[in-house]
């Protein structure tokens, strides 16, 4: 695991498994709180593009699933916080295949799981297991799906799936990140099948605002890099 702080709470990047074929650091450890963070699982998004016509591979659920029960092992997390778009669509758990569908239900009841509502999966209402929120304070943390530009609450989100683009010996580099102000972290997308926005977009730049500074805290080499994307003007 890769330690890094935010407002006052000590945090980690949680390795991926061997072989896994995702880059490390898109679940957050929150040793204090005993809990798991994760943002946009994006569950049966395969799926949800398969019936439209578009075959993607099948086992995306898997594979995220699979990944989440590994950083629990690594972690021995009491508690599992999911920021919301946890399923790709309301009807994506309709759509889980059995196998995936008691991975899911065995995690669920092995840990207090809380479900925060994201935009995707139709509201908090719909979501299996644990108990489904749209918001929770944790440690005086607002734990939500998507950053409230404004507001003066210190706040971890999701939404946005970060990812840091860099030019490296000739060779373009991108790697998901958390992006994080003096009162907001946004968490990396850890789904199977989640893309990727530029750090440094507008977008997110403007969501994190009031702040004085914005960096991309990235893993890498065992520990977390710091990388400048906004700075105010003096």
């Amino acid at each position: 695991m890769v330690p890094f702080s935010f407002h006052g709470h000590e945090l980690a990047f949680v390795s991926a498994p061997p072989g896994a074929g995702k880059v490390p650091g898109a679940a957050l450890w929150w040793p204090a709180e005993q809990a798991l963070l994760v943002a946009d699982l994006h569950l049966e998004k395969g799926s949800y593009f398969a019936v439209r016509g578009q075959m993607l591979p099948p086992y995306d659920s898997r594979e995220t699933l699979e990944r989440l029960a590994d950083a629990l092992r690594q972690t021995g997390a009491r508690r599992v916080f999911a920021l919301g778009d946890n399923f790709h669509d309301a009807a994506g758990i309709a759509r889980l295949e059995p196998h995936a569908a008691g991975m899911l239900a065995a995690l669920t009841r092995a840990v207090d799981w809380v479900w925060i509502a994201g935009n995707h999966e139709g509201g908090a209402r719909v979501l299996p297991g644990g108990i489904a929120l749209e918001e929770l304070r944790v440690g005086g943390i607002v734990l939500r799906h998507e950053a409230v530009a404004g507001s003066m609450d210190a706040e971890m989100s999701g939404h946005f799936h970060p990812r840091l683009a860099v030019n490296l010996r000739g060779r373009r580099i991108a790697r998901p990140c958390a992006v994080r102000s003096e009162r907001r972290l946004i968490l990396p997308a850890f789904g199977a099948l989640t893309g990727g926005m530029d750090a440094a977009d507008p977008a997110i730049l403007a969501a994190m605002q009031p702040a004085a500074a914005i960096d991309a805290v990235v893993p890498a080499a065992g520990r977390a890099l710091t990388w400048p994307l906004w700075r105010a003007a003096a």
